[in-house]
């Protein structure tokens, strides 16, 4: 029986021991005040038929990037819809996260995000991620 708390890691194996690939608490906008500051100075902005995403520099003392996700009822009537893109919105946030500087990020939905296939999603978010952080680079303070 495999039990992953008692695998070892192969001698030689390349292992990310100093990279963490994990959404925590700390890595989320979750109050009102850090929606409001995004919203209200975002110079960091990409685009999409479908999606926006507004980014704002954090404070000199953080390190790690934080996302917020907007999707509302009114552009994606379904809950499942709603969930779906949420889940993928988070999962390409946290595979891009060590790319990325330390931001705020809001993603917002447009109508007809919820037409878009589960590839179109990854590759729209993905292509967006990489928008951000080539942006971030030539503003970065």
């Amino acid at each position: 029986m495999y039990s992953p708390k008692s695998a070892q890691p192969i001698a030689g194996a390349n292992t990310l021991d100093s990279l963490s690939f994990a959404f925590s608490k700390q890595k989320r906008l979750l109050n009102k005040k850090d929606f409001s500051s995004v919203f209200d100075d975002a110079p960091i902005r990409a685009s999409h038929q479908h999606f926006l995403i507004l980014c704002r520099f954090r404070s000199e003392d953080s390190t790690c990037p934080r996302l917020g996700l907007v999707i509302a009822k009114k552009h994606v009537r379904h809950a499942h819809e709603r969930n779906r893109i949420k889940r993928y919105a988070r999962e390409s946030f946290r595979l891009q996260q060590h790319k990325l500087p330390p931001i705020d990020a809001i993603v917002l939905a447009r109508k007809g995000a919820d037409t878009l296939t589960d590839q179109q999603l990854q590759r729209t978010f993905n292509g967006l991620w990489k928008r951000i952080i080539k942006r971030a680079a030539q503003l970065a303070p």
